[in-house]
C-alpha cells in the first residue's frame, strides 16, 4: 500500500489579540530544549518542526504511514506539540491559510530566504500563507510523472474542499481560498502542461533553473510535483485546514488519485488533454467559491455545483479507496464537509458570532488545538 505523509504550515498568533507574532525562532528553540530534556535511557525522540518563509509561521511534517488512522494521530500529535511549544514562547498556533488581521510579515533569517526576498521583492514580503502538502509514494519517476499528467483536472476540487483563507489584511477577500491567489503570484506556481515522460519533466525543471529566476528545485512550485527529497508525488494545492480530520480526508483522496492514475497509466489509458489555461480557470473558480459557489466539473470543464464536483472526485477514486480501506472514512468525511463547510465558511460564521477578526483567529487556534465546537 502506498505511504502518505502530510506537511502543515501554521500561524503563530497572540492569545488575546489574534495578531500574528514573529516568534518561530523562539518556538523552535523551545522544541529543541524539549528534546534535550528527555530522560537518559529513553528512546530518543526528536521533533519535526521547521521554520518557513516568514517568522510568523511554523511547519511540521508527519512520518509516512499507510493507515489514515495513524495519519490522524500524527497530525493531532504534532499540532498539540506545536501548541505546547508556542505557549512557552507566549503564542498560540492557528491552522489558518492567511491571517485574518492586518500583518507585515517578517522574512526568516538565512541565505535562502534572503535570496527569495531580494529576488521576488514585494511578492515575497507579502507571502504569509499557510498550505497543506500531501506526499504519496510512487515506485519511480516515470510512474510519478504519469500520475502528475493524470491528476491535473482534479486538483481544484481539493482546493475548494480545503479553502480556509477568506480574509486578507483585515478585509474579506471575497475568496474562500485567497491563499491560493497570493501563492500563485510566484512565477513557478500553478498547474502544468502535460509532461509525457520523466525525462521531459526533468528537462523542464532544468530549463526553469537555467533561467536564474529560481534558486533550486525546491522553488519549482507546481500544483503537483515530484518531491525533490522523497520518492513521492507531492500535491500542494490545499490550504492548511482548521480541523485535523480534514487533511486526513484530503490525504485519502490524494492517495486514491495517485493509485487511480497509476492504474490508468499501466492500462495504457492516456491522460485527459485539458489545456493549462482551462486548469487555471478551474483553480481560480475553486479559490473564489470554495464549497459555497459554483465549481468547474473536472470531467467536462463546465460549471457545476460543489456537491457534484466533489462527488465526481469521490466516484473517480472509489475503487482505490475501497482497496485501501478508506471508502467509509472518505464518504463520511465528504458528507460532513459538505454539510458543515470548510474553514472559510467557519471563519465567516465566527466573524458573525464573535464580532472581530481577532476573535476569529483565537477561536481558530482553539479548534487547531483540538477544542470542540464550530461557529
Amino acid at each position: 500500500m502506498r505511504s502518505v505523509g502530510v506537511e502543515e504550515e501554521l500561524l503563530l498568533v497572540d492569545a488575546r489579540s489574534g495578531e500574528t507574532l514573529a516568534l518561530s525562532g523562539a518556538v523552535l528553540a523551545a522544541a529543541d530544549r524539549s528534546v534535550e530534556r528527555q530522560p537518559e535511557g529513553d528512546e530518543p525522540q526528536g521533533h519535526t518542526f521547521e521554520k518557513e518563509l516568514q517568522e510568523e509561521q511554523l511547519e511540521f511534517a508527519t512520518a509516512p504511514v499507510t493507515e489514515m488512522g495513524e495519519l490522524l494521530e500524527e497530525i493531532t500529535r504534532w499540532r498539540a506539540e506545536a501548541a505546547r511549544h508556542a505557549a512557552s514562547a507566549g503564542a498560540l498556533v492557528a491552522a489558518l491559510g492567511t491571517s485574518p488581521l492586518p500583518v507585515r510579515p517578517s522574512l526568516s533569517t538565512g541565505k535562502r530566504y534572503a535570496w527569495v526576498g531580494e529576488q521576488f521583492g514585494l511578492t515575497a514580503q507579502e507571502q504569509l500563507t499557510c498550505g497543506c502538502h500531501v506526499h504519496v509514494s510512487v515506485e519511480s519517476d516515470e510512474e510519478g510523472v504519469a500520475v502528475l499528467d493524470r491528476i491535473r483536472p482534479w486538483l481544484p476540487v481539493l482546493t475548494a474542499m480545503s479553502a480556509n483563507s477568506p480574509f486578507w489584511q483585515g478585509e474579506d477577500s471575497g475568496y474562500a481560498s485567497y491563499r491560493s491567489r497570493v501563492w500563485n503570484r510566484l512565477p513557478s506556481a500553478g498547474p502544468t502542461d502535460l509532461f509525457g515522460s520523466a525525462d521531459r519533466y526533468h528537462e523542464q525543471v532544468r530549463a526553469m533553473l537555467g533561467t536564474g529566476v529560481l534558486r533550486d528545485k525546491g522553488m519549482v512550485y507546481f500544483d503537483a510535483r515530484l518531491s525533490a527529497a522523497y520518492p513521492t508525488v507531492e500535491v500542494r494545492v490545499a490550504d492548511v485546514c482548521l480541523e485535523a480530520s480534514t487533511p486526513v480526508l484530503l490525504a485519502a483522496l490524494v492517495r486514491g488519485l495517485v493509485e487511480t492514475a497509476a492504474r490508468a497509466w499501466r492500462d495504457g489509458q492516456p491522460p485527459a488533454r485539458i489545456g493549462t489555461g482551462l486548469l487555471r480557470l478551474a483553480a481560480w473558480r475553486a479559490g473564489r467559491s470554495g464549497l459555497d459557489g459554483p465549481l468547474i466539473d473536472p470531467r467536462t470543464m463546465r460549471e457545476t455545483s460543489p456537491a457534484v464536483a466533489v462527488e465526481a472526485l469521490h466516484a473517480h477514486v472509489r475503487e482505490a479507496l475501497t482497496d485501501h480501506g478508506d471508502e467509509e472514512r472518505v464518504r463520511e468525511g465528504i458528507a460532513r464537509l459538505l454539510e458543515h463547510g470548510n474553514g472559510a465558511r467557519v471563519q465567516r460564521a465566527l466573524l458573525r458570532t464573535e464580532g472581530t477578526l481577532g476573535a476569529v483567529a483565537t477561536r481558530c487556534a482553539e479548534i487547531t488545538a483540538g477544542a470542540r465546537g464550530r461557529a
